[in-house]
């Protein structure tokens, strides 16, 4: 018997800022780098969905100084605009409760403070952990789901089809490089992955995302499809769903995690 459908539903949690160290730094691939983080500090720390993200408080590069968030009386962060704060939202890789650990994992690239930060980030370092504020919780029980990710977007990607049942039926559309950006996932046995490479191109300018989305032959049944990644590349797979008829958070969702031609400090679109 199919298992109910549920509906899309926030939850908030609790706002904390914490200092965390660096336990370990491993490269996933070539151009991914996964670092662990850990500390007394994780104490109390939440996170329920793939697509949950923090806010990571970065020190100065030239200086070291580090000025970390501030909850002021109403529990709110009182001091994002202070003079020498650098941060950036990061998704969730994953958390282990029993050993106190918080995985994130970053694009290596030189044209970012996280970027050059994950670069040379070692055993001791330190970083601001904000968060997460929250979470969303996507419908369970569809009768499949479409997963398209570029590789800023492949974090939570990855984690969602390793929680997704192990009966569930999937078809994800991955972005990265090429073949050597590939990395192992463990998805559900009938799923569908395919990675997609755009060669020498620039992020978020092919277009391999969408076509590969619009080729797909609809299954039968009650879907929901997730987007996420370049935010102007994903407005045409935004129109594609709602074409096809599914309902915007209950059936999709399309999530813009940065824009080419910006800095990213806080990157995250979901418009029509």
């Amino acid at each position: 018997m199919a298992q109910p459908r549920s509906k899309s539903r926030t939850e908030l949690f609790p706002l904390t800022p914490r200092l965390l160290d660096v336990r370990a730094v491993r490269r996933i691939t070539p151009r991914m780098i996964r670092v662990t983080l850990g500390g007394d500090q994780l104490a109390g720390f939440r996170t329920a969905n793939f697509a949950d993200h923090v806010k990571l408080w970065f020190p100065d590069e030239e200086t070291g100084a580090h000025v970390l968030p501030e909850l002021d009386g109403d529990g709110r962060v009182g001091n994002f605009r202070a003079p020498g704060v650098i941060f950036r939202d990061y998704t969730v890789r994953g958390y282990d409760d029993a050993r106190q650990t918080l995985d994130i994992d970053f694009v290596d690239h030189d044209h970012g403070p996280a970027g050059r930060w994950a670069g040379r980030a070692a055993p001791g370092d330190r970083i601001g952990v904000l968060g997460p504020r929250g979470t969303v919780h996507v419908p369970t029980g569809a009768d499949y789901y479409i997963i398209a990710a570029d590789e800023t977007a492949l974090p939570a990607a990855a984690r969602w089809l390793e929680e997704l049942p192990r009966d569930a039926r999937v078809f994800a559309f991955l972005e990265v490089a090429d073949s050597g950006e590939e990395q192992p996932i463990d998805a559900p046995a009938g799923a569908a992955v395919t990675w997609l490479h755009r060669g020498t191109a620039a992020p978020g300018t092919t277009g391999i995302l969408e076509a590969a989305v619009r080729a797909l032959p609809l299954p039968e049944g009650d879907g929901f499809a997730w987007a996420a990644g370049e935010a102007l590349s994903l407005k045409p797979i935004r129109r594609h769903f709602k074409d096809l008829g599914f309902a915007k958070d209950d059936g999709y969702e399309v999530d813009g995690y940065w824009r080419r031609g910006t800095v990213n400090l806080d990157h995250h679109e979901d418009d029509d």
